[in-house]
């Protein structure tokens, strides 16, 4: 099992940026597909991006593609999430995840973070 612990939250203006950071304990990090999930208030949790274990393979929603990069860096045990041209529609909860498949939903994850608020201002 991992542990995951995520950092890196606030608040931003319309059109800033924010770096998100999962740092990892336990079992061996590059072993795990990792994976960025948000939740809004009254919203089913939304995958948000995902990276393979080596990174060859990113994949990431139609509403976060060309404005944030998911990255990670196996030797520091940490995932990443640069948000740029943030909007108030990201204003969530962000969830890090770490699975052992290719997926999007939320079942392809078996651990979880507690989460980081992002709150984005008009």
């Amino acid at each position: 099992q991992v542990q995951l612990v995520e950092s890196g939250g606030g608040l931003v203006q319309t059109g800033g940026s924010l770096r998100l950071s999962c740092a990892a304990s336990g079992r061996a990090f590059g072993t795990y597909v990792m994976g960025w999930f948000r939740q809004a208030p009254g919203k089913e949790r939304e995958f948000v991006a995902r990276i393979s274990w080596s990174g060859g393979s990113i994949y990431y929603a139609d509403s976060t593609k060309g404005r944030f990069t998911i990255s990670r860096e196996n030797a520091k045990n940490t995932m990443y999430l640069q948000m740029s041209d943030l909007k108030p529609e990201d204003t969530a909860v962000y969830y890090c995840a770490a699975g052992f498949s290719l997926g999007v939903t939320p079942a392809d994850f078996r651990s979880w973070g507690q989460g980081t608020q992002v709150t984005v201002s008009s």
